[in-house]
């Protein structure tokens, strides 16, 4: 089973993420979280394989929110998908051990389903 958890305080951004994954990949377990504590009980217990990460969350940020996860388990793949695309988050985003940076914007639903369809390529299952 492939795990994406979606770290995102934006529910109506958050449901249309879901929803166009769910479509696309059905088999797919697709968790979310609001906040960043959250996201870190959540990949504690269900270690997903994938999280799409926001950086501006309440009371969290997300860049740290990633080295936090990636400590814990470096095998999870994060890639930070917000709206504040600049040199400096890409910068950090990649310090922090993110794998990849799309920014909500300019991405399109296509960018965000191929790099998950490469995700799933790539997967090896955990034991």
């Amino acid at each position: 089973m492939f795990r994406t958890l979606l770290v995102e305080d934006s529910m109506g951004f958050r449901t249309t993420l879901h929803t166009m994954l769910h479509d696309r990949f059905p088999a797919m377990e697709i968790l979310e979280a609001a906040t960043g504590d959250e996201a870190l009980a959540i990949t504690t217990t269900y270690r997903p394989d994938l999280v799409l990460m926001d950086i501006k969350l309440s009371g969290a940020n997300g860049l740290e929110l990633t080295r936090r996860i990636k400590d814990a388990d470096e095998a999870i793949k994060v890639v930070i998908l917000t709206s504040h695309d600049l040199p400096e988050y890409r910068e950090a985003a990649f310090i922090n051990g993110a794998s990849d940076f799309l920014c909500k914007e300019t991405a399109s639903p296509g960018d965000i389903l191929s790099l998950i369809q490469d995700s799933l390529a790539h997967h090896k299952p955990r034991n």
